[in-house]
């Protein structure tokens, strides 16, 4: 830890102070030889596992021919088959076209460039609570100021911020269905009142938010959005960095919500655990910028082409989209009980085995328990769970443990989180603890 504080700058955060030595499957072991049950995976990149036995050949196979030669220089058709298998993934039944980059962010800005190429407009609209990305495009996207933005502006110009379809805390101070899903239609407000609908290149959203801590919108939400694109012909994009590659139950979350997005983003769990992130949308609007306006020296990097089309080899022989659904329904047992019996627990987020609890100190006024939230991660690492906190207000905390974590280890990992629960909430909730003490 001193050898880190030395060298890498303060900025630089991490969650616990846990090294790792080596991982398999959902389990991390750290340099002291300490076992972790991994809740966090990566922040969602190893939905597949820890150096998945697939993955793992991939690479060396790949390594063994060549490591880079630059697309751009002397294209391979490792990039070409991942892209004709992801256009053919991705929800849409219309032609597509496949740009593969190194990251979510680098994604994330190469669906706004695409948009603004196709439509000739500038503007781009995102949402409160939303996380694209940190570079500075993207992090002009994201919501969250602290720490993400601080210190870091001026930033480009043409972005406009809208409600997102927060319901716990909603935005508007409305309740649904009375409310009739006010703050997606509050996007034609924003045409009035804020931009011009024929200024704008892009409505980008999270189909479930990430960092913003796993919320999800009511089913007609993205059906409200799209149609109001489609009227004003603007491009639809969804981000779904966090929330793809059957974390949420399907390959794409949006497709839990009946929609086709014009532009599809993908990253982290594409790679198995290697960088790569993928945009992919209607041919049309991918052919708008002129040739050599998308590039890159390492985009779509061959070893990392290799790990993802086993990614999606994987996923073909293994349903892990079945597996997020059960590990979903063991979640959701336990967590309706956290919920009922422990005033902490104010409200259970997400969709699949993309899940979150958000943590008050009191349920009518709703106050954060940051502090609590924090207490709760390191319970977790200290008792042998790697977890990790999210929400505007870091509140909340997240799961996102590999879906081939075995029910035995998923279950020891939650009985862990509850005694952290339980332990957190001790001094506000003593009366109510019951057997959760």
């Amino acid at each position: 830890m001193q050898r880190r504080r030395n060298a890498v700058p303060r900025g630089v955060y991490h969650a616990t102070p846990v090294f790792a030595a080596k991982a398999e499957g959902a389990l991390v072991e750290d340099v002291d030889g300490n076992v972790f049950i991994d809740l966090a995976g990566g922040i969602g990149c190893v939905n597949v596992g820890h150096r998945a036995e697939p993955v793992v050949a991939a690479i060396k196979e790949q390594a063994s021919r060549y490591l880079h030669t630059c697309f751009s220089v002397s294209p391979y058709e490792g990039f070409v088959e991942l892209a004709e298998r992801l256009n053919a993934l991705t929800p849409g039944n219309f032609p597509k076209k496949t740009l593969l980059v190194n990251t979510g962010a680098e994604a994330v800005e190469n669906a706004v460039k695409i948009a603004r190429a196709y439509t000739k407009r500038p503007a781009v609209i995102c949402f409160q609570d939303a996380f694209h990305g940190r570079s500075l495009l993207a992090l002009s996207l994201t919501s969250k100021v602290r720490p993400y933005k601080v210190g870091f502006d001026p930033f480009p110009s043409d972005i406009y911020r809208i409600p997102y379809a927060y319901c716990y805390r909603c935005p508007l101070g409305l309740e649904y269905p009375s409310c009739e899903v006010a703050c997606a239609k509050h996007l034609e407000h924003v045409f009035k009142n804020v931009v011009a609908p024929e200024s704008v290149a892009a409505v980008i959203v999270e189909p479930v938010l990430g960092e913003g801590g796993f919320i999800t919108p009511p089913p007609e939400y993205f059906k409200i959005l799209a149609e109001i694109c489609r009227k004003h012909n603007i491009v639809f994009i969804a981000d779904e960095v966090q929330t793809g590659i059957c974390r949420t139950g399907s390959l794409f979350a949006i497709e839990q919500y009946g929609v086709d997005p014009d532009i599809l983003i993908t990253a982290k769990s594409l790679g198995g655990g290697l960088p790569i992130g993928a945009v992919t949308g209607r041919a049309e609007i991918m052919d708008a910028p002129v040739v050599g306006g998308l590039g890159g020296t390492f985009i779509g990097n061959p070893v990392s082409c290799a790990a993802a089309l086993a990614v999606i080899d994987m996923l073909e022989s293994v349903d892990l989209n079945a597996r997020a659904k059960q590990l979903e329904r063991i979640f959701l047992e336990r967590a309706s009980e956290w919920r009922e019996h422990m005033p902490i627990v104010g409200a259970i987020h997400g969709l699949g085995a993309m899940r979150s609890l958000e943590l008050v100190r009191d349920h009518k006024t709703k106050e954060p328990a940051t502090a609590e939230t924090n207490n709760i991660v390191r319970y977790c690492y200290e008792h042998g769970v790697l977890t990790i906190s999210a929400g505007t207000s870091g509140n909340i905390i997240r799961i996102l443990m590999p879906l081939v974590i075995t029910d035995e280890q998923f279950t020891e990992a939650l009985s862990v989180l509850e005694a952290a629960i339980a332990n957190a909430g001790v001094a506000a909730t003593a009366s109510d603890r019951g057997a959760y003490a």
